[in-house]
């Protein structure tokens, strides 16, 4: 929406000079935009995901940490295995002694044979002998020819003999092949060289490792799938009264606050549903509050209303009498001083409802006994007598005591005769303190005893000397729970009514 500003310049001998320029102004009353929530993912599925990947690093590391171990067993092995066959080796060689027979070896290729023919080599192990003389090479086999025939491969056995280094590694067609060689000479004058040639297959092993690896892969791919469910149903089961109270939050309107959510267990969860519930039944005490302050205001503020409507049609513009001018008014302000009184009380109970109504300090009962004394004898022409004075200091609101107090003298001021005998008392014992007024009235009935302290509740019987809402004993009991106690009402002996306040004492000096 935009509006014309216009300016106006007026000088002695000049034109009037005016411009125009627009200027937006806000709507009014205009609703803010609604921000639209995206949806994510429920808290379900980020429970189950977030344990998937949790187990799924955990089977991961499981895994890499596995297959590590087991290479490095595996390289240990071979390298273990090689070495056992080259002392073995080295000591015959050393001794020179045939084991079986006892007599020294005739050559170094009888060395060899013999040697070779007392070897059982694993499956992934191949052994070779080779006799070198000059220019002349014979190489001995061993019987076991798995998993390749070495001395039918020279280009494989040709770099391992003329290596210098005694152990060393080959790529051949089964793999990569580890190998030791251990060289002995024969007896002096034949000129005769052995070499001892261990060679050990690798990848066999690694083979095996990496088997092991897919079936440790494919078990922790059916425990992921096996834990995907296991989570899901767990983390329904967890969040199930989560579920619950978002339920009863749908189906809670501002006319149906009923809905509570079961409670169950003992944990952080039934914690939660007990404070959803709490939560639940002071939002519905507030909207009944609520609901029961516009219907007695509605109620209780429709007579005067009437009344004075009433009376200002009455009125005749044309033939003003004063007399009939002046009470018109009179009874106006009197029913509208009575509608002020009874928005105050609404308002009041109104606010009983709220955590800070009352202000708890401690307060000397007697002291608080003789000031109330003191100002309920100006209420009326009573006789009015101190019956007796309560010993301690306890946790009260003074004020709002003083006020239910003389609320409740000021009703036995009404239900009294002109000299009429009215008592104040208090007391403090076994953890509760005390205040009543008794009078020498008509009394309550039972049939009013029942609704007395309801709001706009008036006594059958009761003499009225000045006109009220009915609001005075509810604000009187609204303050006793206010400050978790209660009111009571008992017939006074010899005639009357006693009206009290029973309140927690709280504090020193209490019996």
């Amino acid at each position: 929406m935009t509006t014309t500003r216009t300016t106006t310049a007026t000088t002695t001998g000049m034109t009037t000079k005016t411009t125009t320029e627009p200027r937006t102004l806000p709507v009014v009353g205009s609703a803010p935009a609604r921000r639209t929530r995206r949806r994510g993912l429920p808290a379900r599925a980020r429970i189950m995901g977030w344990l998937i990947l949790l187990m799924a690093v955990v089977l991961l590391s499981v895994a890499v940490v596995t297959r590590n171990l087991l290479l490095h067993q595996a390289e240990s092995s071979a390298v273990a295995a090689l070495e056992q066959e080259a002392r073995e080796f080295s000591g015959v060689a050393a001794s020179g002694v045939d084991r079986a027979t006892g007599q020294p070896f005739g050559s170094v290729r009888e060395l060899l044979r013999n040697h070779l023919q007392r070897q059982y080599p694993d499956d992934d192990e191949v052994i070779v002998g080779v006799v070198r003389n000059g220019a002349a090479r014979e190489v001995l086999r061993q019987e076991r020819e798995a998993p390749m025939r070495l001395y039918d491969r020279p280009e494989l056995l040709d770099p391992i003999l003329a290596a210098t280094s005694t152990s060393g590694s080959i790529g051949t067609a089964a793999g990569e092949m580890r190998w030791v060689k251990v060289t002995a000479t024969g007896p002096a004058g034949q000129g005769a060289e052995g070499i001892f040639v261990v060679g050990y297959f690798i990848d066999r092993d690694r083979a095996e490792v990496h088997r092991t690896i897919r079936t440790l892969g494919l078990v922790s791919l059916l425990g992921l799938i096996l834990t995907a469910g296991a989570s899901w149903l767990v983390a329904g089961r967890i969040l199930a009264p989560v579920r619950l109270a978002r339920a009863a939050a749908a189906h809670i309107t501002e006319h149906d606050f009923t809905r509570r959510v079961p409670v169950e267990g003992n944990d952080e969860f039934a914690a939660l549903a007990e404070q959803f519930n709490a939560m639940l039944e002071r939002l519905e005490k507030a909207f009944a509050t609520q609901r029961e302050f516009l219907d007695d205001a509605g109620h209780e503020l429709r007579t005067p209303i009437t009344i004075i409507r009433g009376h200002l049609e009455l009125l005749d513009p044309v033939n003003d009498d004063p007399d009939e001018r002046l009470a018109a008014v009179r009874v106006c302000t009197d029913e509208l001083d009575r509608m002020s009184r009874i928005v105050d009380d609404l308002l009041l109970l109104a606010k009983a409802e709220r955590p800070d109504f009352v202000q708890l300090k401690p307060v000397e009962v007697a002291e608080l006994t003789s000031d109330i004394y003191a100002k309920i004898r100006a209420l009326g022409d009573r006789r009015w007598r101190l019956e007796s004075i309560g010993e301690g200091r306890v946790m009260l609101d003074e004020q709002r005591v003083t006020q239910a107090v003389v609320q409740l003298a000021h009703n036995a001021v009404q239900h009294t005769e002109t000299d009429g005998e009215i008592l104040l008392g208090s007391s403090v014992y076994r953890g509760w303190a005390s205040f009543w007024i008794a009078d020498r009235g008509p009394g309550v009935s039972q049939e009013d005893a029942a609704v007395i302290f309801d709001r706009f509740a008036r006594g059958s019987n009761a003499k009225r000397t000045s006109g009220g809402a009915g609001l005075g004993l509810a604000i009187v009991q609204a303050i006793a729970r206010a400050h978790h106690g209660g009111v009571r009402l008992v017939p006074t002996s010899g005639g009357g009514a006693t009206f009290g306040l029973e309140l927690p004492a709280r504090g020193e000096g209490v019996q």
